[in-house]
């Protein structure tokens, strides 16, 4: 058995073992640190790695990167790959969205979204020599243009964050300068760790299978499955048995995290709805981590939506916080959060539709407003969890209204990305995401659970409720009445980092 220093429970030393065992047979030996090629049948291994918010998937994942990173497995982020070698062994952290590859970057793992690694970018040959440079593969070059003080920048950015996007423009180049085009990948990987894959559907785990001859999926089987889902599946429900490793203990538990508990509580089939918002109230009586709210904190919607289940629901919070903020009808105001609900721009536009979503917008991308662009229907934009969150682009913007009215459309261009009001979002869009504190809208639970209705063999108000309240971080507060309490202050952009949105999109989206 060959484990990382830190102690493992026993379900996670025998996940680590099967995965080794694994790996072996892809050429990758984790006890000697020994890389070989692939052995036997060159066919795609799929395992999934499952188990409840707390088990210690993330954990283990970890571990892993970093054994295969010791093992001198390279790590590819999509940014950028270099020349291939034979000796070359790869590996891919993906998450479906960008706010979920944050929540592993921000633990030290360098997970990226899967579109960034199905979508590759084409380098300008000039730059192309820098970024050989930086990754250590080339010699310093001289580039036209590139003073030796903005070299010596990019190394610096490069040395920081090991990304080389972030490293050209830190030498004040745009993206555009660098990056040519977009192309599909062509080249197979070595093993694709997948981070949140119960959002995963059916085609981008056909898609994850053409590249990742080895492919482990981490995931959740108590959350919400993907709405084009067959039947309420996931995709590692189909794997047989031995191919799926289940952790049981709650490691978060060791903290004695209430909002696990009461998570882990919904998976009693005799429970009803009433005794669990019981069991809220007995958790915020002992927890501050835990707190029965009387309304909706409008502050907080501005960061944190507040999740509910009805889109009825979710209109009336919007336009009641718009109103809060005193949002005129007719426009936006800075700060005001967005969601990306998807890429209008016909075929003979593909590359502009690649480049928005490498840069973020993809559909679910949360984002927030800084303000108009150069030219009419832009957008100023922060994508939340990308990696590079500013950015510019002609935009949809949709303020929907209740029943069957059109939205009203504060502004447009002609074609780009689409947005709605991100104040209140949907629990199924608000899966893979996690937010320090965590709205979560009860009387819709509680309308479901009326319903009787029933989701993949479990009572649909269950996975609502189980999924709303393991998107907090560290607060959740349980919304119990249909209220909105009054903003402290203005909306604003000043807890983002707002650095100069590069213009290139408005030169040339028209």
């Amino acid at each position: 058995m060959s484990l990382p220093a830190l102690t493992f429970s026993h379900d996670q030393a025998e996940a680590w073992d099967s995965i080794a065992e694994t790996l072996r047979g892809s050429g990758i030996d984790l006890d000697d640190h020994l890389l070989m090629p692939p052995a036997g049948d060159p066919a795609s291994s799929v395992m999934a790695v499952v188990g409840k918010a707390g088990s210690g998937k993330t954990l283990l994942l970890a571990e892993l990167f970093k054994a295969l990173r010791d093992a001198g497995v390279d790590v590819v982020s999509g940014d950028w790959e270099g020349r291939r070698r034979k000796d070359r062994r790869t590996l891919a952290i993906l998450a479906p969205t960008n706010k979920a590859a944050s929540v592993l970057r921000n633990r030290g793992v360098p997970a990226t979204t899967i579109h960034r690694i199905l979508y590759t970018p084409v380098y300008d040959p000039e730059f192309e020599k820098v970024a050989e440079w930086l990754a250590g593969q080339g010699d310093r070059p001289e580039i036209e243009g590139l003073t030796d003080v903005a070299l010596d920048r990019a190394w610096a950015s490069y040395q920081a964050n090991t990304s080389v996007p972030a490293a050209l423009a830190a030498a004040g180049l745009r993206g555009s300068d660098f990056i040519t085009g977009w192309k599909r990948r062509e080249e197979p990987l070595d093993i694709g760790l997948v981070d949140e894959s119960s959002m995963l559907d059916a085609k981008q785990f056909e898609d994850l299978t053409e590249i990742f001859p080895t492919l482990l999926l981490f995931g959740d089987p108590a959350q919400l499955p993907p709405v084009k889902g067959e039947g309420g599946a996931m995709v590692f429900d189909s794997l047989p048995d031995n191919r799926k490793l289940v952790l049981n203990r709650i490691h978060r538990q060791d903290a004695d995290n209430p909002i696990l508990d009461l998570a882990h509580a919904l998976g009693d089939p005799a429970l009803e709805f009433h005794q669990f918002e019981q069991m809220i109230a007995d958790a915020a009586a002992r927890d501050e981590r835990v707190v029965m709210a009387q309304r909706v904190e409008s502050d907080l919607m501005a960061r944190s939506p507040c999740l509910v289940w009805r889109n009825a629901t979710r209109i009336k919070l919007i336009h009641a916080f718009r109103a809060a903020f005193g949002a005129p009808e007719d426009e936006l105001l800075e700060g005001e959060p967005l969601i990306c609900d998807g890429i209008e721009l016909p075929m003979k536009h593909r590359k502009k539709r690649l480049d928005l979503e490498a840069r973020g917008l993809i559909k679910g991308a949360q984002v927030i407003y800084l303000g108009p662009g150069r030219k009419p229907g832009f957008s100023r934009l922060h994508v939340m969890g990308a990696e590079d969150p500013q950015v510019s682009a002609a935009s949809i913007v949709k303020i929907e209204h209740e029943g069957d009215e059109e939205p009203f459309i504060p502004f447009a261009a002609r074609m780009g990305a689409t947005f709605l009001h991100g104040a209140a979002v949907t629990i199924h869009k608000a899966q893979g995401s996690q937010w320090d504190t965590v709205q979560v809208f009860a009387p819709d639970i509680q309308i479901a659970s009326r319903m009787g209705r029933m989701e993949a063999g479990t009572q649909l108000w269950k996975r609502l409720a189980y999924v709303a309240i393991t998107r907090a971080e560290t607060q959740l507060r349980w919304v119990v009445r249909n209220r909105l309490a009054r903003p402290s202050g203005t909306l604003g952009t000043e807890d983002l980092r707002v650095d100069p949105v590069p213009l290139e999109l408005e030169r040339d989206a028209e």
